[in-house]
């Protein structure tokens, strides 16, 4: 079963060395750099929500959303929307389904709207990612056609 859960002093490392797999590593940056990222934008009026992906007991993944990002290139749905900034599952541990029952719970936890209200739910990816397209698509995401910091915009709505 796969749960979010809060980054706490006990499973922190735990987090920071999860990676995912070689080949994936131009994906998506570190945990402990986007933990950093999130008291940035925590900092400067955004609402960063970082999250440990555990199956039962393991952490095996890291994402991070937002609200109310600030200092990164923006695309046009970005204000008042929620945003996916980054989810990985450990090498280690991809290829079991994780990654579809993360995004689920990501759905579900951003549809509380903890931040406050919003019709949008936004994600950049690279375009050459196939997997993340393939994923973010089953889950009725739509690209927009723009670019931002040179990624794939897709957007689903809440």
């Amino acid at each position: 079963m796969i749960t979010l859960r809060k980054i706490t002093l006990d499973n922190r490392r735990a987090v920071f060395n999860l990676e995912v797999s070689e080949d994936q590593r131009q994906y998506v940056a570190s945990n402990l750099s986007s933990v950093a990222s999130c008291y940035v934008l925590a900092t400067n009026g955004g609402h960063p929500f970082p999250f440990a992906v555990y199956a039962d007991e393991q952490p095996v993944g890291f994402v991070m959303l937002t609200y109310g990002i600030t200092g990164y290139e923006l695309p046009s749905v970005a204000d008042g929307s929620y945003c996916i900034l980054r989810l990985m599952i450990d090498g280690r541990y991809q290829n079991r389904g994780y990654g579809r029952e993360a995004m689920a719970e990501i759905l579900k936890f951003i549809r509380t709207f903890p931040a406050g209200p919003s019709q949008l739910c936004w994600l950049p990816y690279k375009r050459d990612n196939v997997a993340a397209k393939k994923l973010y698509e089953s889950f009725g995401f739509r690209e927009n056609g723009e670019i931002c910091d040179g990624e794939q915009v897709t957007v689903l709505r809440l």
